[in-house]
């Protein structure tokens, strides 16, 4: 049985320097959005469900966005810390940007439970 609609897209329609290129972009802090604009631009048509099932679907993808996400993180990580002395950084706007990008929290999870052993005599 012969299958009906369009050809599955896969990451084959990227250009040959797409890694680079995207990593380039987390490196100066992007975000997934601006990720998805790039691909967007390069393909003509993207859309967040293609997003996901790459992630899902091509390790070589997914691989890309972890390390691109851990790179800009740092490249914000980078701006706090060298930014403390800097009476005109605006630190509140910045930890906004964090937990928005990020999932940073003010809150501590802390575990307060306290597990004792049985001593046995």
């Amino acid at each position: 049985m012969k299958k009906i609609g369009a050809p599955k897209k896969t990451i084959k329609l990227l250009p040959s320097h797409w890694q680079l290129s995207l990593l380039e972009l987390y490196r100066r802090g992007g975000s997934n959005k601006e990720a998805k604009a790039l691909i967007y631009s390069w393909i003509g048509k993207f859309s967040n469900n293609l997003w996901g099932r790459w992630l899902k679907e091509e390790e070589d993808f997914s691989e890309i966005i972890k390390e691109g996400r851990i790179l800009s993180e740092a490249w914000w990580e980078h701006k706090g810390r060298t930014n403390l002395m800097n009476k005109k950084f605006n630190a509140t706007l910045w930890f906004i940007n964090m937990r928005n990008r990020f999932g940073w929290t003010y809150k501590q999870k802390i575990d307060r439970t306290i597990h004792r052993e049985k001593v046995f005599r």
